[in-house]
């Protein structure tokens, strides 16, 4: 059922992932725009790359509670519209409202629609959707980030291995979130061809993991 509320929270979700925290926070605080550096993304990945550790932490967190915040929007449409919590209805209200709030991370109406790859804001959704998928894919991450030290690669292996375990491992009987666990694949594929071909070539950034950088 679609009603004003419903697409009013889809419009307030798009706003909610179209905040630039990476732009504001290095334009206010450091005076540049990450946009002009480093891979010329604005993630949390290239913030941490370009203005350090306390701005990418920063970042990544905001990106994080968008995608958090925008999906549970659907709180606040009301059972009336979507049903029950976990029925079929509220969850792909859910899943709307969560895909909304990742476009606006992409193309976000207050940066020029020149935005980051995701990635934060769409397990801030995960979490909200399935927070034991949301855990898995942390798990999958971090562990393929100590084994290769690539950022990119651990997410692309991170955002395959969603759909894997609601299948898998949690036997979710939700078709809809299985069908958007694929499509977390197919973006995330889209917005990492260049990392995909620098993993190719091996010319891909690593992560220092637990090393300090060293004076010049």
């Amino acid at each position: 059922m679609i009603s004003i509320y419903s697409i009013s929270a889809l419009i307030v979700a798009y706003l909610f992932g179209s905040i630039p925290s990476a732009v504001w926070i290095g334009e206010a605080f450091f005076g540049i725009d990450v946009r002009e550096y480093g891979s010329g993304n604005a993630g949390a990945t290239n913030t941490f790359r370009v203005l350090g550790k306390n701005a990418g932490i920063a970042v990544m967190t905001i990106d994080i509670l968008k995608g958090f915040t925008a999906t549970n929007l659907a709180y606040f449409i009301g059972l009336s519209v979507t049903g029950p919590q976990h029925s079929i209805v509220f969850v792909n209200y859910q899943l709307a409202l969560g895909v909304t709030a990742v476009m606006g991370h992409l193309f976000p109406i207050f940066a020029g629609f020149r935005g980051g790859k995701g990635i934060a804001t769409l397990f801030g959704m995960v979490l909200a959707v399935h927070f034991g998928a949301a855990m898995f894919c942390v798990s999958i991450f971090l562990l393929v980030l100590m084994l290769t030290r690539y950022v990119s690669l651990s997410s692309i292996i991170a955002g395959f291995s969603f759909p894997m375990s609601i299948i898998f491992v949690f036997h979710s009987p939700l078709r809809s979130v299985v069908l958007y666990g694929m499509c977390i694949c197919i973006l995330i594929l889209v917005t990492h061809q260049k990392n995909i071909e620098r993993l190719v070539r091996g010319t891909e950034s690593k992560v220092n993991l637990f090393r300090r950088k060293t004076a010049v």
